[in-house]
């Protein structure tokens, strides 16, 4: 694939055959994934991959409690307006896919966000690109259980920046409409 053909077919995917993701596809993208720019050549991305399916139900249930007792601590919270779709227990944050990869680093490195966020937008093309589907799972960063934290091997220094949903897609929804590119001003 090209990559405006990557850029054009990456679609955030909600519905996930029931196929898993070979480990040497996973880890393949997750190699090619650290060719990403990072501030300083820092490289601070460090890579979990759960796919199993008891584990990621585990994070799921732990992840939409905790988004639940945030806005009822904080009713103005932004993720109020996934209360209803948070108390489903039917509903699974990472959508059943086969596996999740989680990108993350060490909480004092400067620009973190930024370089996570770079590895993990690779990720997405270079999974696209394979004919697999993501879905950027933002609710799964909250994961604060210390027993859960260890048995995922995640020290509670690493802050997890980037949940990927990982699997292949049931079907490629059609691209949402784009606004028209907001540029401030062009100097010449």
């Amino acid at each position: 694939m090209m990559l405006d053909e990557i850029l054009q077919n990456r679609r955030s995917i909600r519905n996930y055959q029931d196929k898993p993701v070979s480990l040497v596809t996973i880890r393949s993208i997750i190699k090619d994934s650290t060719l990403a720019p990072s501030a300083g050549n820092e490289q601070p991305w460090k890579y979990l991959v759960v796919s199993n399916k008891a584990m990621l139900d585990r994070i799921s249930d732990e992840c939409r409690q905790n988004f639940i007792k945030r806005i009822a601590a904080n009713p103005g919270d932004p993720a109020k307006k996934y209360e209803k779709m948070l108390q489903n227990e039917s509903f699974h944050i990472f959508y059943h896919a086969p596996a999740v990869v989680f990108i993350m680093g060490e909480t004092n490195v400067k620009n973190l966000v930024a370089d996570c966020s770079l590895a993990a937008c690779y990720f997405m093309f270079l999974a696209t690109s394979k004919g697999l589907g993501t879905c950027w799972v933002n609710f799964a960063t909250a994961i604060s259980n210390p027993e859960l934290r260890n048995e995922l091997g995640i020290p509670a220094n690493l802050k997890i920046v980037a949940p990927l949903a990982l699997g292949y897609p049931k079907k490629i929804p059609a691209i949402h409409p784009r606004k028209k590119p907001h540029i401030l001003n062009v100097i010449e």
